[in-house]
């Protein structure tokens, strides 16, 4: 394995591997995101910032959207994404969540699929109530694992903590900012009418597709140090050397807030 950056949320040669072996999210909570949107699916423009490869992307786009546009600063990764949504009509841009590039009132629809941790909060929202029309909503959503009812996989969790007893996840989606999300949305005064939601749905992998998806993982990578994550790696690849099928459970979290009129 090459030596890689071990800079806190920058992908760069991580693009591979998210691209291949990261699951999608629950189509039921994509589903109810749409429903608390005050328009219909084909009247959407929809615009996904710290879009990545586009997993979450391009299951919007699937759902029927008008438009999307994803934003996505890390060059690795956007041209992994644009490579991946050949077959679609979304138009790719770089950019962060604290500037978009976008013009106001573009969207009636911004989320942040896997990243509103990467970035500042205050910045990052009211960026998003500028580029949203009245009535418009902002979504933070993550799709952490959920390991907990399967013994195989806590059990490799729990070689996390052996090697760095200290260590916490900053990108799980069950931990760090989702832990105050929902009071630090409604406390904004950019945003109203918090709504979470969260459903579990379980992917079958492979043991090549499973390695992969902790292979793309930057925050592991950043506390452990490229020796300990090789370690890691190869606790996981023994592991499961025997496994034909790992069934991953999966749990969608999403935080949707209406844009407020100022």
């Amino acid at each position: 394995m090459m030596t890689l950056n071990t800079k806190p949320g920058d992908f760069t040669g991580l693009a591979n591997d998210y691209s291949q072996n990261r699951p999608d999210y629950s189509p039921a909570v994509l589903c109810g995101l749409l429903g608390l949107l005050e328009k219909s699916s084909c009247d959407i423009d929809f615009v996904d910032v710290g879009a990545g490869t586009g997993i979450w992307s391009r299951m919007v786009v699937d759902a029927g959207v008008k438009s999307a546009i994803a934003v996505e600063p890390n060059n690795d990764m956007r041209n992994i994404g644009i490579t991946d949504s050949q077959h679609t009509a979304i138009r790719w841009l770089p950019g962060s969540a604290e500037n978009t590039g976008l013009s106001d009132g573009d969207a009636d629809w911004v989320t942040m699929a896997s990243s509103f941790h990467w970035a500042n909060f205050d910045a990052a929202t009211q960026e998003f109530h500028r580029v949203l029309r009245p009535g418009g909503r902002f979504t933070a959503l993550w799709n952490p694992r959920f390991i907990e009812i399967n013994p195989l996989l806590t059990e490799i969790e729990g070689y996390l903590h052996t090697l760095q007893p200290k260590i916490k996840r900053v990108s799980s989606g069950r931990s760090g900012i989702t832990e105050t999300l929902t009071d630090k949305l409604w406390s904004s005064k950019y945003f109203e009418d918090v709504v979470y939601l969260e459903g579990r749905h379980t992917v079958g992998m492979t043991p090549d597709r499973y390695l992969g998806a902790w292979r793309s993982v930057n925050d592991l990578r950043v506390q452990l140090g490229n020796d300990k994550f090789k370690d890691f790696l190869k606790f996981v690849e023994e592991r499961i050397s025997d496994v034909q099928l790992i069934e991953a459970t999966y749990l969608t979290r999403a935080w949707s807030a209406r844009r407020k009129n100022l």
